[in-house]
C-alpha cells in the first residue's frame, strides 16, 4: 500500500467508523471498496504491499503469563550490569 493510499484509508476510517458516528453500512462498503484494491480486485499476495497472505492477521491471540518474580529481577539484574558495562569507557 503506497502512502497516499495508507493516508486515504486512514482519513476514510477516521470520518467514517461507526465508533466515531458514522454509519455502519456505509463503513463495511468503503473497507470493501479499499480492500478490492485500485483496480478493484482483491489483494493476491503478489505485491509486497499486500496483506493477502500475512500470517499475523491469522494467528490466534496468545496470552502469556508474566514470569515469576525471582526471574524478573534476574533479568533486570543481567540488563544494569550489561549496561554499566557498555558505558565504561577504556
Amino acid at each position: 500500500m503506497s502512502p497516499e493510499e495508507r493516508a486515504a484509508y486512514r482519513a476514510f476510517v477516521r470520518e467514517h467508523h461507526p465508533d466515531r458516528g458514522g454509519d455502519p453500512d456505509a463503513f463495511v462498503a468503503g473497507l470493501a471498496r479499499f480492500r478490492a484494491g485500485p483496480a478493484g480486485r482483491p489483494p493476491t499476495g503478489d505485491d509486497p504491499g499486500d496483506d493477502a497472505d500475512d500470517p499475523r492477521y491469522d494467528a490466534p491471540v496468545e496470552i502469556v503469563t508474566p514470569l515469576p518474580l525471582p526471574v524478573r529481577v534476574a533479568v533486570a539484574l543481567i540488563r544494569t550490569l550489561r549496561s554499566h558495562r557498555a558505558r565504561r569507557v577504556e
